[in-house]
């Protein structure tokens, strides 16, 4: 759980820094891919969240993981094959010699941000 809680945190601050460049005033949700051999746990990641976002733009926000597909690219046929996380064989030729296309990242794929400031009548400039 601890090394889920210091990806929360590096998330949080990745998400806050968005967030602000955007001039949002709170973060609603937060979409992650996370792919299997990633080394990151989904479920102790969602429960390390809390801990992470309390007193941030993201504290209300709802946590959506998405789990990747470990995919390979076989060298010897050049087939792509969806495969499980503890068999990258080439579903094709059953050859072992592939290169892991997905299924090793953890991608902060998409941020709903909310009440963007918008400039006033003052702050706009009239051409």
């Amino acid at each position: 759980m601890m090394h889920e809680l210091s990806v929360c945190i590096a998330l949080m601050e990745q998400v806050e820094r968005i967030a602000r460049e955007h001039e949002a005033a709170q973060v609603d949700k937060i979409v992650l891919q996370l792919g299997p051999l990633s080394g990151v746990e989904a479920d102790l990641l969602r429960h390390a969240w809390p801990l992470a976002s309390v007193g941030t733009l993201a504290e209300s926000a709802e946590l959506v993981i998405d789990s990747m597909p470990v995919k390979v690219k076989c060298t010897h046929c050049g087939a792509i094959s969806e495969v499980p996380p503890n068999r990258l064989l080439c579903a094709d030729c059953g050859d072992f010699r592939t290169r892991l296309l997905s299924g090793d990242e953890m991608l902060l794929a998409n941020l709903e941000l909310s009440q963007i400031h918008q400039p006033t009548e003052s702050q706009a400039t009239c051409v």
